[in-house]
């Protein structure tokens, strides 16, 4: 009896020890406050020596209710201790210094020094006013005056998207990124505010003059995304002598939405492209104040990746954007297919689907549709996040524009990753007994030549084949056809594909960035010192084309222009020039698509 009741014991204090972690787990993930933590100590504790003295001699009843009272005492704690809004910080140390006070032209400003002080950092600039009440859906009108000095030292609010509980996030961080660090300092949640439109800049610390300036439009699919993460912060190139903004802009619904009420509503006839208008507002703030951060603004570079590189690949024939920039930068997306295959639509299309949505929320006009709480209708992002052809930010699909030789952009520097669908295709992989369907369903009349180019008779091979469509047909023949435009058009463009693997993302959909931002953790162990040396390569070749719209440099590998738009540098391992891959599919989507090109 005695040995049954010791291993009943042992028994118990492995299940209690297991949840307990558990429930930190929980918590840590959650990002809940230190409260929590506290409280599940003590409570789990207390509950311990309870259980041990007077419980564990009680019927099963008894101990149900024991183990049921603690995880509802967990779930208490979990509610009330839920991590707070908070706004995140220019720079994570305590009392940073700040900088000298600004003037532009809405009023005064200071913001704050990196830790060393190499890196001057003013972050939340309004630069639109806020797209709220009657501004909702409207052109972004120019940002008001302020009073006093603003203190620009933390980013302003995401813009309103679809957001996901703490826990999803961090797991996320884990299973996708591999990159994740139990810390009580991120016990918090970033806001989200239909007001957003905000940008940030990174230059070197003290009088500069005349420096070359980067301007990064981020990713998201226009549904998510904020200008601020890590990855892509604009300090890795402030470092080697360039001022580098980025900007929040209306995303889903607020952003893309289209309605003909809009169209007779606005003194331009414009609907849809709201977000791609607050980009250009922003691009029109730089050219207007860049100069007292000691910027040039007529050295201006545009880049983006993903959704922000499909944006930039828009502004590139934007008759709105002419002059605004001088070179553009894009990762992984263009819209200059015949038939974009992401990020765009038709006016048409657009109008049929904001009339839908109307529908759904019993709304008789756009007034009414103004009304709704913002948290109400956030959740249409995923139908309403394409651009368009306006008639005002866009008079011709890029297609079209690049075929009349109008376009904005006087160099070109752009490539893909060699694995950017493994991302998009987590739960959507195909197997043998339904590549053939995919592939027929997607292609039709294209689908045969398809599968004689890639066949398989493997469920590995139907994965991997199509995993490379569907990567190929999405970002890959998209910069295919950006390149052929260029050299059309006589625009010298020079063209990357990155392959490097490593602890974190490797060539994954968007993994590029952290190197070509300068940004690889200096304490990370998921890079070695050959994806150090790689960023420090990539990073000196967009500094020599944001400086000159030459990538080379001393010392550098020659990156030749892609003449024949089959010549790409490939950044990985290896670091050199090679023939791109795909050419006899691109081939069979020219046909797909309609392609002409002469």
């Amino acid at each position: 009896m005695k040995n049954e009741k010791r291993s009943l014991s042992i028994g118990f204090q492995i299940a209690f020890a297991l949840v307990f972690i558990l429930m930190l787990a929980v918590l840590e993930l959650n990002k809940n406050t230190l409260v929590g933590f506290i409280t599940i100590i003590i409570v789990s504790g207390s509950a311990f020596m309870v259980y041990l003295k007077r419980i564990s001699r009680m019927r099963w009843p008894f101990k149900a209710m024991f183990w049921g009272s603690w995880l509802v005492l967990f779930a208490m704690t979990l509610f009330f201790t839920w991590p707070p809004v908070r706004a995140i910080k220019a720079v994570d140390h305590k009392n940073p210094v700040k900088t000298d006070i600004v003037t532009v032209k809405n009023g005064q400003l200071r913001g704050v020094l990196s830790e060393d002080g190499i890196i001057e950092i003013y972050a939340g600039i309004p630069y639109a006013k806020s797209p709220v009440g009657e501004l909702r859906w409207k052109a972004p009108e120019p940002a008001e005056d302020w009073k006093g000095v603003l203190e620009a030292d933390e980013f302003a609010p995401m813009s309103m998207q679809p957001t996901h509980l703490p826990i999803y996030n961090s797991l996320a961080q884990i299973i996708g990124f591999h990159d994740y660090k139990i810390s009580l300092k991120d016990n918090f949640t970033p806001p989200v505010s239909e007001d957003s439109l905000y940008l940030n800049i990174w230059k070197p610390a003290g009088m500069q003059e005349d420096l070359p300036v980067i301007v990064y439009v981020h990713g998201g699919s226009l549904q998510t995304g904020q200008p601020w993460y890590a990855d892509y912060s604009g300090e890795g190139l402030a470092r080697e002598g360039v001022i580098v903004v980025n900007m929040g802009y209306r995303l889903g619904v607020f952003g893309f939405y289209a309605d003909e009420e809009l169209i007779n509503e606005s003194p331009v006839g414009t609907t849809g492209n709201y977000g791609l208008l607050d980009q250009i507002e922003a691009l029109r703030w730089v050219q207007e104040n860049i100069a007292a951060f000691g910027g040039d603004p007529s050295n201006v570079t545009l880049a983006g990746e993903s959704a922000g590189s499909a944006s930039v690949s828009a502004l590139c024939v934007s008759p709105l954007a002419k002059g605004l920039f001088k070179r553009a930068v894009l990762e992984s997306s263009t819209v200059v297919p015949v038939n974009p295959t992401h990020s765009f639509r038709s006016l048409k299309d657009a109008l049929k689907s904001g009339a839908a949505l109307k529908k759904k929320y019993g709304c008789s006009n756009v007034s009414e549709m103004r009304e709704i709480k913002a948290e109400d209708i956030v959740s249409a992002a995923d139908s309403e996040h394409h651009i368009t052809v306006d008639g005002y930010a866009l008079i011709k699909t890029p297609y079209e524009s690049y075929l009349a030789g109008e376009m904005n952009e006087a160099e070109i520097l752009h490539g893909y990753n060699r694995r950017e669908s493994d991302a998009f295709l987590i739960f959507g992989h195909a197997k043998l007994k339904n590549y053939e369907g995919m592939v027929k369903g997607y292609f039709g009349k294209y689908a045969e030549e398809v599968l004689k180019l890639y066949p398989a008779v493997t469920d590995e091979e139907a994965k991997d084949n199509w995993r490379e469509i569907w990567g190929a047909v999405f970002f890959d023949y998209p910069h295919y056809c950006l390149n052929r435009m260029a050299v059309r058009n006589h625009i010298p463009v020079y063209q990357y594909y990155f392959t490097k693997e490593n602890g974190r993302l490797g060539p994954w959909h968007s993994g590029e960035e952290v190197y070509l931002y300068g940004n690889i953790p200096g304490d990370s162990n998921l890079y070695d010192e050959t994806d150090r040396n790689l960023s420090k390569i990539m990073k000196s070749y967009f500094l020599n084309f944001a400086k000159t719209g030459d990538p080379n440099g001393e010392g550098l590998p020659t990156w030749e222009q892609n003449l024949s738009s089959s010549d790409v540098m490939e950044f990985g391992t290896n670091i050199s020039m090679i023939e791109e891959r795909e050419h006899e599919l691109f081939a069979i989507l020219d046909k797909w698509q309609g392609w002409m090109s002469k």
